[in-house]
């Protein structure tokens, strides 16, 4: 399981609404507006998570 990145939902890889690859690492997402988010703006999200720069 992963955890989405915006809304720290926990998401199932095989059925995640989306993903996306960012600086060679997958996220996966529990809805395509998660990932529009993320897509926008990945350094805070990172940042939150304490992975900013990874």
């Amino acid at each position: 399981m992963a955890k989405d990145p915006v809304c720290n939902m926990t998401v199932d890889e095989k059925k995640a609404a989306a993903t996306w690859t960012y600086k060679g690492k997958t996220y996966y997402f529990c809805a395509v507006g998660c990932k529009v988010a993320f897509e926008k703006d990945p350094e805070k999200y990172l940042a939150k998570q304490g992975q900013a720069g990874k």
